[in-house]
């Protein structure tokens, strides 16, 4: 069988570099080419995985020509990921965007009319997916263990988005603060701040643990930093009609999750009428609670199967079958997710509670 060739458009987001090694340890997956406008971008990726100069684009239309190409892995900056979807569409390829999905509801569905054509997917890729301890909470939840699920809450970041490139390779403060006067992501018009990068995560995992179901009502506030004109700390209170749940955003954590895990614990804790669930990002066990055993303990988390080990594994053995993605990578479940973000920042903005928007 000849190999999915993948092309990577766009360097805006560090997870270009994380999605590129997976694609290279595939065996069934090659990187078929790389494109953006600044060369320098990509020489990391460049010089990692030996691309070939011939598969290397700073012109969008040149880079599509020399396809075809079976998947877009797209890392644009949020506001232009529904320009870029629209221009990708035509081309005959299964465009998977790297969260966040977009940066509006009306973006948003603006990328799925300009797919439901093409007899191709659209596929929202949020790396949380990916951790074990959620996905065992998720089974867990579904099985009953703690009876009917009630609240969600999150607490999630990092350090800042700047300090910390593909594979996790870390960036000293000096450079951070060097960067941040020209970053997207501290651009608001490019979609930047805490809110837009990771209150996706909770509301679309969220959404994934509520079996889609939706909040009524979001009330939100964010920090206002002088000199900064993006959120670095926001704090969402949705409110469905089993309660009260909170999505926490936090550029500015103590340390990063992944390295060490801060306080408060970046993760998710669930409320059900018969017990709590605490997940922490990458834990190798979850804390519960149960009816039946109320005292706190732990219950070790189940590795991911293969197949489903990350992204790039599962979207090729979807398309390999022939059948849709689903969970938070669904372009469906993920657009109530972008409703509750926008409502988020509309709310913020205008410092009142506001019914989920449509």
């Amino acid at each position: 069988m000849a190999k999915f060739r993948i092309v990577g458009i766009s360097f805006d987001h560090m997870h270009m570099g994380d999605l590129l090694r997976m694609v290279q340890d595939h065996p069934d997956a090659e990187i078929a080419a790389v494109f953006d406008p600044d060369r320098d971008k990509m020489q990391a990726a460049v010089t990692a995985f030996d691309i070939p100069e011939d598969r290397v684009f700073t012109d969008f239309d040149t880079c599509m020509a020399a396809g075809p190409y079976d998947i877009a892995l797209l890392c644009v900056a949020t506001a232009q990921h529904a320009e870029f979807t629209e221009r990708l569409a035509p081309h005959d390829l299964h465009v998977f965007v790297e969260k966040p999905f977009a940066a509006s509801a009306d973006d948003a569905r603006r990328m799925m009319a300009a797919m439901n054509e093409t007899g191709k997917q659209l596929i929202i890729n949020w790396p949380l997916r990916w951790v074990e301890s959620h996905v065992t909470a998720k089974r867990l939840i579904d099985e009953g263990m703690i009876g009917d699920l009630r609240e969600v809450h999150f607490y999630d970041g990092n350090r800042g988005p700047l300090y910390h490139l593909a594979d996790k390779v870390e960036v000293t403060a000096e450079e951070v603060e060097r960067q941040k006067p020209n970053s997207w992501w501290y651009t608001r018009a490019s979609g930047g701040g805490s809110l837009l990068d990771y209150l996706g995560y909770g509301a679309t995992l969220g959404t994934w643990y509520m079996d889609g179901r939706a909040p009524i009502e979001v009330t939100c506030t964010v920090d206002e930093t002088p000199g900064i004109e993006v959120d670095q700390h926001a704090i969402a209170v949705c409110r469905y009609e089993t309660g009260l749940s909170k999505m926490e955003t936090r550029w500015g954590t103590f340390t990063d999750p992944w390295t060490t895990q801060p306080q408060p614990t970046c993760g998710f804790v669930f409320v059900g009428t018969d017990g709590t669930i605490s997940s922490p990002d990458y834990a190798s066990h979850l804390t519960v609670q149960t009816r039946a055993r109320p005292e706190r303990h732990e219950f070790p988390v189940t590795p991911l199967p293969v197949g489903e080990r990350n992204a790039i594994e599962y979207v090729l053995g979807c398309i390999s079958k022939g059948a849709p993605v689903t969970g938070p990578l669904d372009p469906a479940l993920c657009l109530t997710a972008q409703r509750i973000v926008d409502t988020a920042r509309r709310s913020a903005r205008e410092k009142q509670t506001l019914r989920l928007l449509s």
